[in-house]
């Protein structure tokens, strides 16, 4: 395992410690209202903290950006993690055993080192640039599935984004017809980690953050699969707007989409 890769391991699971630990007894969860529709926890926080720690024991020089504690900036741009502490901040407050942490690493702009860890579960999904994804350390291939029919994809609701939800709506509409189920379980890093093992076929979503969803794109891509903006470009960084799945069928999902989607969201 590469020595960085090594570290976001250890940093997920010190993490990962913590969710479970607080888990046990929610009435103790401080919950504050940070936007509209946008939870954190006490957890979160204590959670991105011990992940920062952990870095920064190893790389001190490197630069951090979280979600809940904003970016630390190290001496060394050239290394930069993004971290989510929890993946799914309702489902865990509600008590739903859904959430991951969510760690990525990128150099000098570019993704190379990926881990997704779901601590109910005790999976842990990694990715190194140019040497694939894992699950427990097992190898990872996305779906090979090349068209609509048939599918189960995964998705996220705009609840952030209301203002998008009749043009979400078409989307989701557009490709429903043509599968076999879609579903909506609340934690976009498991998502992608499901794209890149298989078990969805593809995933959709609008407004993601860079924390939500690095990890997971370099998770899909290194098991085979496309990450792509509604238009089918490479603008999902900026805008969050993510079409992902095998090359083939990403493709399929961008043509039943793009002919009901705003001209906000093919930007």
């Amino acid at each position: 395992m590469h020595p960085m890769l090594n570290i976001a391991v250890r940093a997920a699971r010190n993490a990962g410690k913590i969710l479970l630990r607080a888990g046990e007894d929610l009435s103790k969860v401080e919950v504050q209202q940070k936007g509209t529709n946008d939870l954190v926890t006490n957890i979160d926080k204590e959670a991105e903290a011990v992940i920062r720690d952990t870095i920064l024991q190893s790389y001190p020089t490197h630069s951090i950006v979280g979600e809940e504690l904003g970016e630390h900036v190290g001496k060394d741009a050239d290394y930069q993690w993004i971290v989510d502490p929890i993946d799914g901040t309702t489902n865990f407050i509600k008590g739903i055993p859904h959430y991951a942490v969510s760690i990525a690493l990128k150099v000098k702009g570019r993704l190379d080192q990926a881990v997704i860890y779901d601590p109910i579960r005790g999976e842990l999904f990694t990715a190194s640039r140019g040497q694939g994804a894992q699950l427990n350390s097992k190898r990872l291939r996305v779906s090979k599935t090349t068209v609509l029919s048939g599918t189960v994809l995964a998705t996220g609701f705009p609840f952030k984004n209301k203002h998008h939800m009749d043009a979400y709506t078409e989307a989701f509409k557009a490709l429903f017809v043509h599968t076999a189920d879609i579903r909506r379980a609340g934690c976009s890093a498991l998502d992608m980690a499901y794209v890149a093992a298989g078990r969805v076929d593809g995933f959709f979503e609008i407004g993601l953050k860079p924390w939500n969803s690095a990890a997971g794109e370099l998770m899909v891509k290194e098991a085979g699969g496309m990450v792509v903006d509604f238009a089918g470009g490479n603008n999902y960084a900026h805008s969050g707007n993510i079409i992902c799945g095998a090359p083939k069928l990403t493709q399929a999902m961008i043509r039943e989409i793009r002919p009901v989607l705003t001209e906000a969201l093919l930007r």
